[in-house]
C-alpha cells in the first residue's frame, strides 16, 4: 500500500483576500455614491482624508442648529457624486474630457478642504498665523503627490487654477462650482433651513462649455436664480447667524488666551498635536513638513478635550471662556448694520470690567465688535448664461429678477459681544 503525500500551497487555493477598491457608500442627500476608480479609493482611504471626518462642516453651528454635526468627509465624498454626473452631463453635450482629466477632477474635488483646521476657520485666526487652509490644503496635495509617484500632478494643476482648459478650473472653484452646489444642499439639509434646498441635479444637467467657459443653457436661468437667492439666504440664516458667530469667536478667544499662557511659560494640559501648535510660533515662514504632520494629528476631538480641561484652570479668562462654550452659556450679541458707538463698547467694558473683575486686557476676551461682510454674487467672477445662439450673457443681466443685480453689492453688518 503506497501513501503519496503531496503539499498544497494553500495561497494557490485560497488567493489573498483582495480589497475591493470600487465601494459603494449610501449618502442621505443622494442616495448610493460609487468610487470611480481604485486611485481615488487610496486616496480616501489614506489618514490625510480620513482626518476629515473628524472635522465637522460647519463649526460650531451646531450650537444653533442641532442636527448640523456632519463632516467634511460627508462634503468631499458628496463633491465626487456631484463631479461624476457633471463630468457625463458634459460628455454627453459632446464636451470633450480625457480619462485622465476626468480622474484629476475627482481628486481635486476630494481634496479641495483637506488643509480645513478644526472648527472650520478658528484654528486660522488664533494659533496659525497667516496661513490659509488652502494652502495647507495644497501642501497636502503636494505630500499625497508624492506618495502616488505623481498621478496627483494635473489635479493640482485644476486646483490652483492652472491648467490650460478653465472650465475644468471653473467646475473646482466659481461662482457655481460643484463644492457650492454640494455644501448649500448638504447644509440645507442637515439644519433643516429649507431655503438653501437647491436642485444641484437640474443645475449640473444646465452645465455646458462655451469658449472654454463653464456656462448654464438659457432654459437653467431660473434654477441659477434660486441658487444665488438659496445662497444669500443660507449666509444670513445660517453661516453668519449671529450665535453661531458669537460661538466662533469665542472659541477664537479661547486658543488666543491659551497661546497668550503657553507664551508667559504657562503649562497647559493639550493633546500632543495641539501641544505642538501652542508652544511653537507657526507662520507662512516656518509651516514645515513637520507642521505638516503635526497638523495631519489635529481635529476637533483635540480641541474640544483641551476647552473641557480648561474649564478647570486657574486663569480665569481661560476657564470662563472654555465653561461658557462647553454649557453654552454663551455671550449676548446684538446685530445691526451700523458701527456701534465707541461710547456704547466703552460703557460694557467698563461695566463687566468692575463686575468681573477683569483687567483691561482681559476684558476685551468678554466685549467686542466684529464685522461681518457677505456678497452672494460677485460680478468680475460672473456666472454666464448661454443663448440658444451661443451669446454670453452675465446672469445679473441675463436675469428678470430686478434683486439679482442688488445681490452683487456686499452687504456689511457688525456684531457686538458681551456677557449676559
Amino acid at each position: 500500500m503506497f501513501v503519496i503525500c503531496i503539499q498544497i500551497d494553500k495561497n494557490s487555493f485560497f488567493p489573498k483576500k483582495m480589497s475591493n477598491k470600487l465601494k459603494i457608500l449610501n449618502d442621505p442627500i443622494y442616495g448610493f455614491i460609487q468610487i470611480p476608480n481604485s486611485l481615488v479609493f487610496d486616496v480616501i482611504e489614506d489618514p490625510y482624508f480620513q482626518r476629515l471626518r473628524r472635522i465637522a462642516q460647519m463649526g460650531l453651528s451646531s450650537l444653533v442648529y442641532p442636527g448640523a454635526i456632519h463632516t467634511r468627509f460627508h462634503h468631499a465624498l458628496g463633491c465626487v457624486y456631484l463631479m461624476q454626473k457633471a463630468v457625463r452631463v458634459l460628455r454627453f453635450k459632446q464636451v470633450e474630457i480625457s480619462e485622465e482629466e476626468e480622474n484629476a477632477l475627482y481628486i481635486a474635488i476630494l481634496l479641495h478642504d483637506v488643509g480645513h483646521g478644526p472648527f472650520s476657520h478658528a484654528l486660522e485666526h488664533s494659533i496659525v498665523n497667516g496661513v490659509s487652509h488652502e494652502e495647507i490644503s495644497l501642501r497636502f496635495m503636494n505630500k499625497l503627490n508624492e506618495k502616488f509617484e505623481g498621478k496627483l500632478t494635473l489635479a493640482i494643476q485644476i486646483f490652483e487654477g492652472k491648467y490650460y482648459r478653465k472650465f475644468l478650473c471653473q467646475l473646482i472653484s466659481s461662482q457655481l462650482d460643484i463644492d457650492r452646489l454640494d455644501y448649500l444642499r448638504r447644509d440645507s439639509f442637515y439644519t433643516g433651513v429649507t431655503e438653501g434646498n437647491i436642485s444641484s441635479d437640474r443645475l449640473i444637467v444646465m452645465m455646458d462649455v462655451a469658449n472654454d467657459e463653464l456656462v448654464i443653457e438659457q432654459k437653467g436661468i431660473y434654477s441659477v436664480e434660486k441658487f444665488l437667492i438659496a445662497r444669500r439666504l443660507m449666509y444670513w440664516q445660517v453661516y453668519l447667524h449671529k450665535t453661531g458667530l458669537v460661538a466662533e469667536n469665542m472659541l477664537v478667544n479661547v486658543l488666543k488666551r491659551a497661546k497668550e499662557l503657553t507664551e508667559k511659560g504657562e503649562n497647559l494640559f493639550a493633546s500632543s498635536a495641539l501641544y505642538y501648535f501652542l508652544y511653537n510660533q507657526i507662520d507662512q515662514n516656518n509651516f514645515t513638513d513637520e507642521t505638516l504632520v503635526m497638523f495631519s494629528k489635529l481635529d476637533d476631538y483635540d480641541i474640544l478635550l483641551s476647552v473641557k480641561e480648561w474649564t478647570n484652570h486657574k486663569d480665569k479668562v481661560l476657564s470662563t471662556l472654555s465653561k461658557m462654550i462647553i454649557d453654552r452659556k454663551l455671550l449676548h450679541v446684538e446685530i445691526q448694520n451700523e458701527n456701534f458707538s465707541e461710547i456704547k463698547i466703552a460703557t460694557k467694558k467698563k461695566k463687566f470690567h468692575k463686575k468681573m473683575q477683569l483687567n483691561e486686557t482681559e476684558i476685551d476676551y468678554f466685549v467686542f465688535t466684529q464685522e461681518i461682510k457677505n456678497q452672494a454674487y460677485q460680478s468680475e467672477n460672473p456666472i454666464f448664461i448661454v443663448s440658444k445662439k451661443g451669446k454670453l450673457k452675465d446672469i445679473a443681466k441675463a436675469s428678470d429678477q430686478l434683486n439679482l443685480q442688488a445681490l452683487t453689492k456686499p452687504v456689511i453688518k457688525n456684531i457686538f459681544c458681551y456677557p449676559k
